[in-house]
């Protein structure tokens, strides 16, 4: 089984991409599990992820899980492992979770010290090993954004977020069998995939 990961600026395409990506691993024939990381606060976000969950065909099963999806996808996951395509999406909102937690833990939601980034880091690396753990045996397709690229936010836990997100996705693109970045909806092959096609691991995704 493997790990492919998706990554690339807001409104790349990566969702889509990564969707049918995990549609062609199942090939119709496998169980889709569709992590949701996102937390609809507000009405923009419950908007974006009503577009979502009506993209999704209707016999994939959803999970939301904004922390400890290590812990959801183990309970999901149980006596179905070696069959499932996870489908997460995406890590950037997970580890926004984190730093936001963490922050609200220690007072610091408006500035952040050097106790922020120790504890956020650990945390951020503890939530993704254990969501490769529990996705051990599956075919894991993981979502997430590229800000490093883009303007360096002006105020301290901004620059925390980028930091934080740039190294997870490195952990896992580490860790990956396929990697591709989304350019105005066109995939550009990272790792283990076919440079010509775009295609990210799978004939035809």
């Amino acid at each position: 089984m493997s790990l492919f990961f998706v990554t690339g600026g807001a409104r790349s395409g990566k969702s889509r991409y990564a969707e049918r990506l995990a549609g062609r691993l199942a090939g119709g024939s496998r169980p889709v599990l569709y992590v949701a990381t996102a937390e609809p606060l507000d009405g923009e976000m419950r908007e974006r992820v009503l577009r979502h969950r009506q993209r999704r065909p209707e016999d994939w099963r959803t999970v939301e899980a904004r922390r400890s999806v290590g812990a959801a996808l183990r309970d999901a996951l149980a006596g179905d492992r070696s069959r499932a395509v996870v489908l997460l999406d995406c890590l950037s909102l997970l580890v926004s979770n984190v730093l936001l937690d963490v922050a609200g833990e220690l007072g610091e939601l408006s500035e952040s010290g050097p106790e922020l980034e120790r504890r956020a880091g650990r945390e951020v690396v503890l939530e993704v090993e254990a969501l490769l753990g529990a996705t051990a045996g599956t075919d894991l397709v993981v979502v997430s954004n590229e800000v490093g690229w883009s303007v360096v936010p002006p105020y301290r836990l901004g620059r925390v977020y980028r930091d934080l997100l740039g190294e997870a996705n490195a952990q896992v693109a580490a860790r990956s069998e396929a990697a591709c970045l989304l350019v105005a909806g066109l995939p550009v092959v990272l790792r283990g995939g076919d440079e010509v096609t775009g295609d990210c691991g799978t004939d035809g995704a």
